[in-house]
């Protein structure tokens, strides 16, 4: 997290607007960028990387791990990758995470089939609150060891294992988990082979298909995908996209704004992370996707989103893997939206940051709506769009950026006087969002 710490006031509602934005870059596809090409043969480059503190935090860990990453004067980045099993550290010596569960995850995959490799690992305030019970089962089965045995949050000790052997893995809903094990299996000893029960995002497989001899996914009734160790990996050069999910909280402002329209440009519209667009568009949502292209098997294109009478919102569970970080975007425009709403099968979203169902209820009881949640399910009882001039929203520090951002948008759509406490961790994925807002004409104070 920043370490410039500043609470956030909203007072006035946002007037209509028609602009064209581009968004700040997609972290999922930044962090892994360079993650991947540190233990690719050879110079990679990166284009566009999201400098947001989470990518910053990959950099600076990578850097600690024995990596040279150099910024050029475009800003683009040259990764001299090291090679599978390369990464060093001196034994007992600490790598910070910041605030991002993507690089603990994925970088503990890596290091965990990495030979000699002792190391303490942690996070920050929020993040050594998630448990990584289900990280250290999937990796404790390559080999590598945890201490003190038994404890599943941060601080953490990782010891390596210099005989890592491939598994079987029937994956769930977390991209995370998934790309951790790839990531592991890469430097194992056999072959292992991944079962995806349901579709969750894929920018780790789409960043590795070119090395088909040490990756291969095969598609039946279920996805399988094969990784084949101890195979050399081929550098890689890649453009990083805008995010599509940071894309979402300005394409609800619009959506509920009256009179307005705005054009997102060169936005990642991978399948697996466009869940939002899908649920919403079922739901009157006047949203297209225009100029689409695919690269480094990645399709992108541009949004174009006009105000819209939405219908409430209907979404099963089999929303929930590509939608996972707009939830809370969603219960805003949820409480907007006249008539009851309902989310069914987001009971993962307890784990996340903070527990985003409990917390968005507080925040929009707030404002008068109601809502009731029970065995992962949440219903809302919308108002459609209210005037909430006197009424207070008050976020605590949540170390949350998702629901920072969320509870911005629905001040800004209702005049509600909002004081949301350490809005910097907004900076862990979107640094430019405030800088955009301001852009679009909405009215805020920074206190510091």
């Amino acid at each position: 997290m920043s370490p410039n710490r500043y609470n956030l006031l909203i007072k006035n509602k946002i007037s209509p607007f028609k602009k064209n934005i581009n968004v700040d870059s997609d972290k999922s596809i930044s962090i892994r960028s360079f993650l991947i090409s540190s233990i690719s043969q050879n110079i990679s480059s990166v284009q566009n990387a999201l400098m947001s503190d989470d990518v910053k935090s990959t950099i600076k860990c990578l850097r600690e791990l024995g990596v040279k990453i150099l910024k050029r004067k475009d800003n683009s980045f040259l990764i001299y990758g090291k090679g599978l099993g390369s990464l060093c550290a001196k034994k007992n010596s600490s790598l910070n995470f910041g605030n991002s569960g993507t690089l603990a995850r994925l970088l503990i995959g890596i290091l965990s089939t990495t030979p000699n490799i002792h190391i303490k690992v942690r996070g920050d305030h929020s993040l050594n609150k998630r448990s990584m019970k289900k990280l250290i089962y999937l990796m404790s089965k390559f080999g590598a060891s945890f201490y003190p045995k038994n404890k599943f949050k941060f601080p953490l000790k990782i010891v390596s294992t210099n005989m890592p052997i491939g598994i079987n893995y029937n994956s769930g809903v977390s991209a995370q988990l998934k790309s951790a094990v790839i990531l592991a299996a890469l430097n194992s000893f056999g072959n292992t082979e991944i079962y995806e029960k349901e579709e969750s995002r894929n920018h780790t497989e789409n960043m590795l298909l070119k090395n088909f001899q040490a990756i291969k996914i095969v598609k039946n009734e279920k996805k399988i995908i094969k990784v084949f160790g101890k195979k050399y990996l081929n550098p890689i050069n890649i453009k990083v996209p805008g995010d599509v999910s940071s894309s979402a909280f300005f394409t609800a402002l619009t959506l509920l704004n009256n009179d307005s329209s705005i054009k997102i440009r060169n936005v990642g519209l991978n399948s697996t992370r466009i869940g939002f667009y899908k649920l919403i568009k079922k739901h009157n949502a006047r949203i297209q996707f225009r100029n689409l292209k695919k690269k480094n098997n990645e399709t992108t294109g541009d949004i174009l989103i006009r105000s819209s009478k939405l219908s409430p919102l209907k979404a099963n569970k089999s929303f929930y893997p590509s939608t996972a970080d707009e939830f809370p975007i969603l219960f805003v425009m949820a409480a907007l939206t006249k008539g009851v709403s309902i989310f069914k099968g987001i009971g993962d979203l307890v784990n996340k940051e903070s527990n985003r169902i409990t917390e968005m209820q507080k925040i929009l009881k707030q404002i008068g709506i109601k809502s009731v949640s029970s065995n992962g399910q949440l219903k809302i009882f919308g108002k459609g769009m209210i005037n909430a001039y006197g009424k207070k929203i008050r976020v605590p520090n949540l170390g949350d950026h998702r629901i920072c951002m969320s509870a911005f948008v629905l001040a800004a759509l209702t005049g509600a006087n909002a004081h949301i406490k350490n809005f910097e961790t907004v900076n862990t994925s979107s640094p430019s969002f405030l800088k955009i807002m301001k852009f679009l004409g909405a009215k805020f104070e920074i206190k510091k």
